[in-house]
């Protein structure tokens, strides 16, 4: 094993990240039928407060807020009720993606695990739990907790010093998210792999050091 230290992100590269199913399931606890029309709504405008978010221009409360607006003047009630309500449905919901646990076996005993997540708070230590996956990660880093979210630089340093500060040659950053991701892993100095599931291009001006498709591929990777 080259790398003494493996960091992962969470959403889409250890556990599936299904929103619409979440607030499919989030709206109908609440007696609304949540339709496809409503979803893109959501997204147009979710979409734009995580690239600003990613780069430091609102902070993860605003993001959460913002979001659900229109939904909480709508149905009387505040936007953190809503937001709430949402991320324990993603809770409820959570499902490892296919060889996340293998994965994660295989390397226990072979390398340190940690998780740098730009998600949130209130659904990461949840999901952890009742995947069984927390006992495998020493550092969980959470950008929510920081104030910084990746690719900002900061998120990695102070992941580095939770870590006691090991050799930037011995770290591999794993995401699905060239921008936040790998373009993160990049600017602090460390190797990086881009679980690309869905056969994208490199985005001009991010070089991963690694590309695979599955965790499976990974693993196999890693045990070569």
């Amino acid at each position: 094993m080259k790398y003494k230290w493996i960091l992962f992100d969470a959403d889409e590269t250890l556990f599936h990240f299904d929103a619409f199913q979440g607030l499919n399931l989030m709206f109908s606890r609440l007696g609304i039928e949540f339709t496809q029309d409503d979803f893109a709504e959501y997204q147009r405008v979710n979409k734009p407060l995580w690239v600003d978010y990613q780069d430091g221009v609102i902070t993860a409360q605003q993001l959460q807020n913002i979001r659900f607006q229109s939904w909480a003047e709508k149905l009387k009630v505040t936007t953190q009720f809503i937001n709430s309500a949402f991320l324990t449905a993603m809770a409820d919901i959570c499902a490892p993606l296919p060889g996340a646990q293998e994965l994660l076996h295989n390397l226990q005993d072979r390398a340190k695990l940690g998780i740098i997540t730009n998600g949130f708070t209130e659904l990461q230590q949840i999901r952890l739990e009742r995947t069984g996956f927390q006992d495998y990660f020493s550092t969980l880093i959470i950008s929510e907790q920081v104030g910084v979210a990746k690719p900002d630089r900061g998120i990695f340093d102070f992941a580095f010093s939770q870590m006691g500060h090991p050799d930037k040659n011995d770290i591999l950053m794993v995401g699905d998210n060239p921008h936040s991701d790998i373009l993160g892993g990049m600017n602090a100095g460390i190797h990086t792999c881009w679980l690309n599931a869905h056969g994208h291009q490199v985005p001009e001006g991010i070089k991963p050091n690694y590309q695979v498709s599955t965790l499976d591929e990974l693993n196999a990777l890693l045990n070569s």
